[in-house]
C-alpha cells in the first residue's frame, strides 16, 4: 500500500522512514514525500488512477496548506484516504479536517504507536 506524506520539514522523510522501516522492508507500505501540497497535487495526479492510498499532511505549510490539500484531494481523488497532522492540537483545525473529509487528526510530535495501528487497520481492510 502506497502512502503519501506531505509536510515542508524535509526531516519528516527520515522520521517515517525510521519509524516504519519493518513494514516498508516487508513490502507491505511503500513511503513517498511531497514537501509541499502543489507537489502532492502532482504525484497525485502523473499517475491515472493514482497509486496513493493514503495521504498524511500537515496543515500548517506555506503556499496551499494541508487543509486546502484536504479539500482538492476530496475533490479529486475521493477515494484517497486523509489525515492531518498538526503542531496545535486546535479545536478549529481538527473540526474543519474533520468535517472536510480527514479520516483522523494527528498532533505532533506524532504518536506513532497510533499512527501504526491506523496503517494496519488499513492494510486489513485492504486484504
Amino acid at each position: 500500500m502506497k502512502f503519501l506524506v506531505v509536510d515542508d520539514e524535509k526531516d519528516v522523510e527520515m522520521l517515517f522512514r525510521q519509524k516504519f522501516r519493518k513494514e516498508i522492508r516487508s513490502g507491505a507500505v511503500e513511503l513517498e514525500f511531497a514537501f509541499s501540497g502543489q507537489e502532492a497535487l502532482d504525484i497525485l495526479e502523473n499517475t491515472q488512477p493514482p497509486e496513493v492510498m493514503y495521504i498524511f499532511s500537515d496543515i500548517n505549510m506555506p503556499g496551499m496548506t494541508g487543509l486546502q490539500l484536504l479539500e482538492k484531494v476530496k475533490e479529486k481523488f475521493p477515494e484517497i484516504q486523509v489525515s492531518m497532522i498538526s503542531a496545535y492540537g486546535d479545536t478549529e483545525n481538527h473540526d474543519k479536517a474533520m468535517s472536510s473529509g480527514a479520516k483522523e487528526f494527528f498532533i505532533k510530535p506524532i504518536d506513532f504507536n497510533t499512527l501504526r495501528n491506523e496503517v494496519e487497520q488499513m492494510l486489513k481492510e485492504q486484504t
